[in-house]
């Protein structure tokens, strides 16, 4: 979900963890990894396939833990969608059983969430620059797409010449709210969630804007609910937002660097998160492959820069904090590895444990608590 720290099985001990993954090109993958995480130890098992799927990229977890959603990341151009949206019931032993899939009615898809009934998959199209909401059966099969919303800025000058590209989408604690962060565009969208019918519309005010030229690709609210943060994959910046509430409108009132000075070579951020206690921040940062934390001010929702830590790889993409706030798992996409991290819970600074396990050109993880 979007919420940082909202798990109620923040005191179970043992994991069961999916990766999301490309397929295709040179890849050794195949699919949908699984393996076993003890958060005592902070030991992750050896993977096994889960599941064969082409481009199982970013993966979303059912409010039952009975069945796990994933995009099938493809795309043949601009306009010409061809991605998916697959849905797996999860086994016992952590394989997964393929129920249905349908189109995603745009090019790229690269995010997924369930809401918190369950009822609702939602996909972001990056290529198409378009959201969609599906509703879900009781047996976990996805429905044919209840709303189909193609983001746009008729506001810019150059509107007819900017491309969207939606890059996620997450949901507020309460339900209510639907935040699409476009890189394309600039702006964090917000919609309201109606969750019996599957369907979204604007709300009011209907986008937050971050500086031009930033580039916003994930999104994060604060366990309060006061605050939120995108990290913005051009400027090498996270924005941190104030938060109303009641009406789910961001205000921008902070832009930090999230890489050290003087860094010079390619450089883009991939993933924001919030630590389970809301204390901390954490960006994931490609090219200079690290992660950067912040402490978080509980009274401002402003950031402190706390230090930026190497993963251990090369392109670190999303990456996972368990549930109890004690560990962070870092995917480097391009050297098929996940490496665990302690959580320093007085500074938020991460410290590698020297574990980490081989999986293919990893993207996603999520986790959920074993029986």
């Amino acid at each position: 979900m979007a919420i940082c720290g909202s798990w109620s099985e923040a005191k179970a001990d043992k994991f069961r963890v999916f990766v999301g993954t490309y397929s295709q090109g040179d890849s050794i993958s195949k699919g949908i990894y699984t393996s076993l995480f003890d958060s005592e130890t902070g030991k992750l098992t050896e993977p096994t396939l889960a599941i064969e799927l082409v481009n199982p990229s970013f993966l979303a977890v059912h409010p039952t833990q009975k069945f796990l959603y994933a995009v099938n990341e493809l795309s043949e151009g601009p306009g010409k969608g061809n991605g998916g949206v697959t849905a797996m019931k999860i086994n016992p032993d952590g394989t997964l059983l393929k129920l249905n899939d349908q189109p995603s009615l745009g090019g790229a898809p690269c995010h997924c969430n369930v809401d918190a009934t369950g009822r609702t998959l939602l996909i972001a199209n990056y290529t198409g620059g378009n959201v969609v909401a599906y509703p879900i059966a009781a047996d976990g099969k996805i429905g044919e797409a209840s709303s189909n919303i193609h983001h746009e800025d008729p506001t810019r000058e150059n509107a007819a010449e900017l491309q969207p590209r939606a890059h996620s989408i997450n949901l507020s604690s309460d339900n209510r709210f639907v935040y699409a962060a476009d890189l394309g565009l600039d702006k964090i969208f917000i919609y309201k969630l109606d969750a019996e019918h599957s369907t979204l519309s604007p709300s009011n005010p209907p986008a937050a804007s971050v500086t031009l030229g930033g580039g916003p690709r994930h999104f994060a609210i604060h366990p309060s609910g006061n605050f939120a943060y995108t990290n913005n994959e051009t400027s090498m910046v996270a924005t941190a937002f104030s938060r109303n509430p009641k009406s789910g409108a961001l205000t921008a009132m902070q832009d930090i660097t999230t890489i050290p000075d003087g860094f010079d070579g390619p450089k883009s951020t991939a993933e924001c998160l919030c630590h389970p206690s809301g204390k901390f921040l954490y960006v994931s940062n490609r090219g200079p492959d690290s992660i950067t934390a912040y402490a978080i001010n509980q009274k401002t929702g402003l950031l402190t820069w706390v230090e930026n830590e190497p993963t251990g790889g090369k392109e670190p993409r999303n990456f996972f904090i368990e549930p109890g706030g004690k560990w962070l798992l870092a995917e480097n996409q391009n050297s098929d590895s996940i490496h665990v991290f302690a959580i320093e819970q007085e500074t938020g600074a991460l410290m590698p444990t020297g574990d980490s396990i081989k999986v293919g050109q990893p993207v996603c993880i999520r986790m959920v608590p074993t029986k």
